[in-house]
């Protein structure tokens, strides 16, 4: 069983800047897409942005010239930099593998990331 570990998160105020790491340990990214999710207080989990093997990415609408998501298969490991934070964006981020639209891997503990003034 994969395991996903998600770093990075923390407390930061609005236009602020993080970058998230998603180390995973086994190759599970480098046979599918690469996903960002996350999921804020009495919300569902949404999907933030995805990369595939080959690099190409996909970015929700809300995060879309904020966020880059990017991936070093070497290390088994996805990225999300995100810029221009804002307090909507607070939340707890999770990472995984896609294949077909549905992720293959149990979801780690995420990391919390907190917008705040």
């Amino acid at each position: 069983q994969v395991q996903l570990v998600e770093s990075g998160g923390g407390l930061v105020q609005p236009g602020g800047s993080l970058r998230l790491s998603c180390a995973a340990s086994g190759s599970i990214f480098n046979r599918n897409v690469a996903g960002w999710y996350r999921r804020a207080p009495g919300k569902q989990r949404e999907l933030v942005a995805t990369i595939t093997s080959d690099g190409r990415s996909y970015y929700a609408d809300f995060v879309k010239g904020r966020f880059t998501i990017s991936r070093d298969s070497a290390k088994n490991t996805v990225y999300l930099q995100m810029n221009s934070l804002k307090p909507e964006d607070t939340a707890v981020y999770y990472c995984n593998a896609i294949r077909s639209g549905i992720v293959v891997s149990s979801w780690g503990q995420g990391t919390q990331v907190t917008v705040s003034s």
